[in-house]
């Protein structure tokens, strides 16, 4: 089987040779670190997959806000892609710098402090978006669905790549995000009091981004290409659950995933995932009755999230990547080996893929990692049609022989 048709079986609980194996990238610093423990320097966070020998299941995706086409793959050519946010992006600028760092302006147009050596989400300074007049001064102009600028320019070259039912790699659509993107735009505070202060401008602000979204990828379905997924990024949820309230997110969120849901399942598209943090099990529920099926990547935290946990509640409905705990991988070989074999039954039911919850972090050992490629591939694979692993010599770390 290929990547492609690894993923849809796999997805569709359909007979498959084998799980697909891949992951969910790396923290830049992970990298670093690992370079002192012999992985070689011209491996990046873009060519691991051939590296480690896993499967390119994100490598063509129509990237979620940004304007990339993302295909490493030689067998494919590299397009402008699809643009679901912000159109144009704002300039992206150092504001001022500082002696541990910078302030920088984003393509969304906050103002973030990123520090010089730091392994976390850059901190929060400044928004635009602090009002009716901001919003649609900065932000509304910006979410018209029909700026050409939002298309690649090489458009029959992308509708002949989307229709062609022999490509070897699965093709996900951009959902965009109803709530995470207003939320950074304006900071968990403000959109907090927005809900209760002025609900009618929350639901403008909601409403035009689902308009927008829903009008883009309504363009490129009526193409009559077959794509194989969805994938949109909310980020709603902390460690005791979520950051919205469910009657707020019943209220304001649902009618519009049911209206993306209807228009992706009316061309096929049934594999419909949400990247959120946090704890979710309140809003699950009311994702599925939405018509979003997939949780991605199930993140384990201090919450105890856990992908075997979430199948015994909700089913073969709910479809799911990632859960495994990425503290794991920085503890030791038993540790690691035991928790591949406890996955290994939902691996083996399929409707599930397994990876590291979120991009591995630099306290994980590069022989850890190693020994958990070599663990999945035996178990979760079964040494069958694997990618080619390459070879190295590790380099004992400070302090070890």
């Amino acid at each position: 089987m290929n990547d492609r048709q690894r993923f849809v079986a796999t997805m569709h609980y359909r007979p498959r040779d084998r799980s697909p194996l891949c992951d969910f990238s790396f923290w830049d610093e992970t990298l670093e670190a690992w370079y002192r423990q012999g992985l070689p320097r011209e491996v990046t966070r873009y060519n691991t997959d051939e590296f480690f020998g896993m499967d390119p299941l994100f490598r063509c995706v129509l990237d979620v806000g940004s304007s990339a086409l993302v295909s490493l793959d030689p067998g494919y050519r590299l397009f402008d892609g699809v643009v679901v946010g912000l159109m144009p992006p704002f300039e992206e600028v150092v504001i001022h710098q500082r002696d541990d760092g910078q302030v920088v302006q984003q393509p969304d147009g906050v103002r973030v402090f990123k520090k010089k050596w730091a392994v976390s989400i850059p901190l929060h300074e400044s928004h635009l978006l602090v009002d009716r007049a901001s919003w649609r001064k900065h932000y509304a102009p910006r979410l018209d669905p029909d700026d050409r600028r939002r298309y690649p320019g090489n458009w029959d070259d992308c509708v002949r790549l989307w229709r062609d039912p022999d490509r070897p790699l699965p093709l996900f659509l951009p959902g965009g995000s109803f709530y995470g993107w207003i939320r950074n735009w304006m900071g968990l505070e403000a959109v907090s009091l927005a809900v209760y202060d002025d609900p009618a401008w929350f639901e403008e602000m909601v409403t035009t981004v689902a308009d927008c979204v829903i009008g883009v990828l309504s363009r490129v379905l009526q193409t009559g290409g077959e794509f194989d997924g969805c994938g949109m990024w909310e980020d709603m949820c902390y460690s005791a659950g979520p950051l919205l309230s469910p009657e707020h997110f019943k209220r304001y969120l649902v009618p519009h995933y049911r209206r993306l849901a209807d228009l992706l399942h009316g061309h096929g598209v049934d594999v419909i995932w949400v990247d959120c943090d946090g704890k979710i099990d309140e809003l699950v529920p009311l994702w599925l009755d939405a018509g979003i099926n997939c949780m991605f990547p199930v993140e384990v935290g201090t919450w105890g999230g856990d992908p075997v946990r979430f199948r015994r509640r909700f089913g073969r409905q709910l479809l799911m990547m990632g859960g495994f705990d990425k503290k794991i991988l920085a503890r030791d070989k038993h540790a690691i080996e035991a928790e591949v074999y406890r996955l290994a039954p939902l691996v083996e039911e399929g409707g599930y893929i397994g990876f590291c919850d979120h991009r591995v972090p630099p306290d994980v050992p590069l022989e850890n990692y190693l020994h958990y490629l070599r663990a999945v591939r035996h178990v979760w694979g079964h040494d069958c049609n694997l990618k080619p692993m390459a070879q190295f010599e590790l380099v004992p770390r400070a302090g070890e022989t």
